[in-house]
C-alpha cells in the first residue's frame, strides 16, 4: 500500500502507544462492605455463636445482608450454622422467601450437607435446635442432589432433632424421592403417612405425586391421584391442572391436554403463565407444526384462549419454526380482536417475516398497521426493514423508515449509528454514510474504530480510493491503530481498482503494524491474481499462507483450480483438487462446474463424466447449470448414451432442469 500511502508516515509515532486504560471502579452496593472471608473465620471457630452475637445485633440484620452472607459461604456447613443463627434471633427473618431460597441454592451448589452428629452436637451446644424449616431445606437439597436414601434414613431418625413426622415433613421428604427420580419410594412414604404416623395428605402432597408421574409418562397414574385427591375433600388447583396439561402433551395426548384447559373454565380455575406456556410449547412439542398451529389458531379465534400470554407464546413457537405464513396470517387475525404485542415480541415476529423472504408489502403492511395501533417497534425491527428495501432498490421506502428510526430516538449511540451508516455502505449509499457519521459527530457521540472500518470498507467496495484514504488518515489522527479489517478493507479495494502490486504493498506494511494477515486476506488476494490470469503467483501466495499457519479454505482452492482450468492447466488443477481433498476441504460447486468445463472443451467427456459422478459422493449436488451444460456438450459431440445415463440418473432430482 506504500503507492497509496504509507501508514507509517500518516503517523509519526504510533498512536495505540500512547493509549492509558483507566480501570473503572465499580459503584459500591448496600453489601459491598461485607467481608465474607471474615464472616467464615467465626462460623468456622468453636464459639461461632457467641462470636455473631457480639459481632451483630438484631437491628442490622436484613433480608440481603443475610442473603448475601449464605450465598458467599463456601462451606455448606457456615451457611447452616448462620441461618440457624438467624432464625433464633430473627425468627420471621428467617422465613423470609429469598433468605430460604437463596439457602437452598447454597445447599444444593456447594453440598450435600451431611447432618453430622457433630454438627447437630454443635448446633444445640449454642442453644439452637435444626428446626423444621431447616430440616425441610436440607432434604430438598439431597433430593435434587439423588441422595433418596439418605433422605429416608434422616427421615427416619427425626425423633433425635426433637421432631415429630407431620404432613409438611412428609412433604418435604416425597417431594425429594420424587426430585431424585425415587417414585416408588415416595409412594412408599405416601401410603406410611396414614398407616404409621396418622399424618393425612394434604393438595401439596398429591400435586407432588401428580407432577412426578406426569414427569414419567403416566398420567392415567395422575388422573387417579387427582380422583382419590378429589375424594377426600381437595380440589385440583392450577398447579394440578398445569401438571396434567404438560403430562398430556408430553405423551402426545394434545386432546386430552385440550379437555384439561376446558375442565378449568368450567370450575373457574384460571390458568397461569406457566400453564399456558406448557400448553403452547407441548402443542408444538407433540404435533408437525402446521397442525400445531391449526388446533391452537382454532382455539383463539373460538375465544376459549385468548389472551395476551397465549398470543406472545403462539407467536414465539411460530417464528422458531420459521413459519412465515402462519405468522402474517395469525399477526392479522389477533390484531382484529385487540391484540397489542409489545415491543420484543413484535420484533421477533417481524424480523422472521422480514428475514425468510415474506412478501414485503404485506410485511410492511402489517408493520404500519400495527404502528398506528400504537406499537413501538424496536431498533432492530427498523434496520431489518430499511435492510430489506435498500436490497430490492426501494431506497426511497427505506429512507423513511431511517427517518422513522431516528424520530423515535431509537438512535442513540454509537453501536445503532454504526449499525446504520453500515446499512448505508452495504447499499452503496456512501452520501446517506457519510452524513450519519457527520450527524453522530454533531450531536457529540465519538465514532470508534469500527466506525471507521465501516466507512473504509464501504468506499473501497465502491471503489472511491480517496475518500478511503480520508477516513484512514482521520482514524490515525484519532490516535486509533488499524486492525485487520482496516487493512483487508483497503487490500480488497486496491485490488477492485487493478493495483494489485500496492495491495501487496498493504499486505507488507500489515505485518510492519503487528497485524497478522488472516484466509480472508490471503483469498482477495488469491482472487485477484485468479482474475487476472495470473495461477502460478496464486499458487506461491497459498504456499505463503500455508508456512505463515494459515489453513487454506473452499475460497482459497476454488478460485485457484477454476483459474488453472480456464487457462488449461487441468493437470495442476487436478493435483491441486486432490490437495484438497487431502486437506479435508469440501469443494464447492464452482470448482466442479470449472472442471466440467475445461474437460469438455478438451474433448475430455469421459473425465467429465467422471467429475460431475463424484460431485454427489463428495456432497455437492449438481445444479441445473452444470448439468444442463454437460449434457449439451455430450449430445453436440453425440455421446447419446452417456448423455442418457445421467438423464436417469438425475431426472427425479429438483435441481435438474432441461
Amino acid at each position: 500500500m506504500r503507492g497509496f500511502s504509507s501508514l507509517s508516515n500518516l503517523a509519526t509515532k504510533k498512536p495505540y502507544n500512547h493509549i492509558k486504560f483507566q480501570r473503572k471502579t465499580p459503584p459500591l452496593t448496600p453489601t459491598s462492605s461485607i467481608d465474607h472471608q471474615y464472616i467464615a473465620q467465626l462460623l468456622s471457630s468453636k464459639d461461632w455463636f457467641f462470636l455473631l452475637n457480639h459481632e451483630f445485633s438484631k437491628p442490622q440484620l436484613n433480608s440481603q445482608f443475610v442473603v448475601s452472607i449464605i450465598h458467599n459461604q463456601q462451606n455448606p456447613s457456615n451457611s447452616f450454622k448462620f441461618y440457624s443463627w438467624v432464625s433464633n434471633i430473627n425468627p420471621s427473618l428467617s422465613k423470609n422467601p429469598s433468605v430460604l431460597g437463596v439457602l437452598a441454592k447454597t445447599l444444593y451448589r456447594k453440598g450435600p450437607l451431611v447432618l453430622s452428629v457433630e454438627l447437630v452436637n454443635d448446633i444445640r451446644k449454642s442453644g439452637f435446635q435444626v428446626s423444621e424449616e431447616l430440616i425441610c431445606v436440607l432434604i430438598g437439597s439431597w433430593g435434587r442432589l439423588g441422595l433418596s436414601k439418605y433422605c429416608l434414613e434422616v427421615f427416619s431418625q427425626l425423633s433425635f432433632l426433637d421432631l415429630n413426622p407431620n404432613t409438611r415433613l412428609y412433604n418435604a421428604v416425597i417431594d425429594a424421592l420424587v426430585k431424585s427420580n425415587s417414585l416408588d419410594l415416595a409412594y412408599l412414604k405416601f401410603q406410611q403417612m396414614s398407616e404409621e404416623n396418622n399424618c393425612s395428605p394434604d393438595r401439596f402432597t398429591y400435586n407432588i405425586l401428580i407432577h412426578g408421574v406426569c414427569k414419567i409418562g403416566l398420567v392415567d397414574e395422575a388422573l387417579r391421584l387427582v380422583k382419590q385427591m378429589e375424594s377426600v375433600g381437595f380440589h385440583p388447583n392450577v398447579f394440578t391442572y398445569t401438571m396434567l396439561v404438560d403430562g398430556f402433551c408430553n405423551s402426545n395426548r394434545v386432546d386430552e391436554a385440550f379437555q384439561v384447559l376446558e375442565t378449568m373454565k368450567k370450575r373457574n380455575v384460571s390458568p397461569n403463565e406457566a400453564t399456558i406456556r406448557s400448553f403452547v410449547h407441548g402443542v408444538f412439542r407433540s404435533l408437525v407444526p402446521g397442525k400445531a398451529f391449526e388446533l391452537l389458531f382454532g382455539y383463539v379465534k373460538n375465544g376459549n384462549f385468548f389472551s395476551k400470554l397465549a398470543c406472545d407464546t403462539i407467536l414465539y413457537c411460530l417464528t422458531s419454526n420459521s413459519m412465515v405464513k402462519e405468522t402474517a396470517q395469525f399477526l392479522r387475525e389477533i390484531r382484529l380482536k385487540g391484540y397489542l404485542p409489545d415491543s420484543s415480541t413484535f420484533n421477533m415476529a417481524m424480523v422472521c417475516l422480514i428475514k425468510e423472504d415474506f412478501d414485503l408489502n404485506d410485511s410492511c403492511e402489517i408493520f404500519e398497521s400495527f404502528v398506528d395501533d400504537g406499537v413501538k417497534p424496536g431498533f432492530n425491527t427498523y434496520l431489518a426493514l430499511v435492510e430489506a428495501m435498500y436490497r430490492l432498490g426501494r431506497f426511497e421506502k427505506g429512507n423513511e423508515f431511517v427517518e422513522s428510526m431516528f424520530k423515535d430516538e431509537l438512535v442513540s449511540n454509537i453501536y445503532s449509528y454504526n449499525m446504520v451508516i453500515d446499512c448505508f455502505c452495504k447499499a452503496q449509499m456512501m452520501v446517506k454514510a457519510l452524513e450519519t457519521f457527520q450527524d453522530m459527530k454533531l450531536r457529540g457521540i465519538a465514532p470508534n474504530l469500527v466506525t471507521f472500518n465501516t466507512l473504509i470498507t464501504g468506499y473501497c467496495k465502491v471503489g472511491d480510493l480517496r475518500l478511503a484514504r480520508e477516513h484512514l488518515v482521520m482514524l490515525l489522527e484519532l490516535g486509533f491503530k488499524p486492525d485487520i479489517f482496516t487493512f483487508t478493507s483497503i487490500i480488497d479495494g486496491l485490488c477492485g481498482v487493478n493495483q494489485i502490486e500496492s495491495a501487496f504493498d498493504c499486505l507488507l506494511e500489515m505485518i510492519e503494524w503487528g497485524v497478522a494477515p488472516n484466509s480472508v486476506t490471503y483469498n482477495v488476494l488469491i482472487r485477484s491474481l485468479c482474475v487476472i490470469g495470473d495461477p502460478e503467483r496464486s499458487l506461491r501466495l497459498m504456499k505463503k499462507m500455508k508456512a505463515d499457519g494459515i489453513r487454506p479454505d473452499s475460497f482459497s482452492f476454488d478460485a485457484v483450480i477454476q483459474c488453472l482450468c480456464r487457462v488449461g492447466k487441468i493437470v495442476k488443477a487436478k493435483n491441486l483438487f486432490r490437495s484438497m481433498l487431502e486437506m479435508g476441504v469440501i469443494p464447492g460447486i464452482a470448482v466442479y462446474s470449472g472442471f466440467i468445463h475445461a474437460l469438455c472443451k478438451a474433448g475430455k467427456f469421459d473425465e467429465a463424466k467422471e467429475i460431475f459422478v463424484s460431485m454427489e459422493v463428495n456432497g455437492c449436488i449438481p445444479d441445473s447449470y452444470t448439468c444442463n451444460f454437460i449434457l449439451d456438450s455430450l449430445v453436440q459431440h453425440r455421446q447419446f448414451d452417456d448423455a442418457l445415463s445421467i438423464i436417469k440418473s438425475f431426472s427425479r432430482r429438483v435441481q435438474f432442469m432441461y
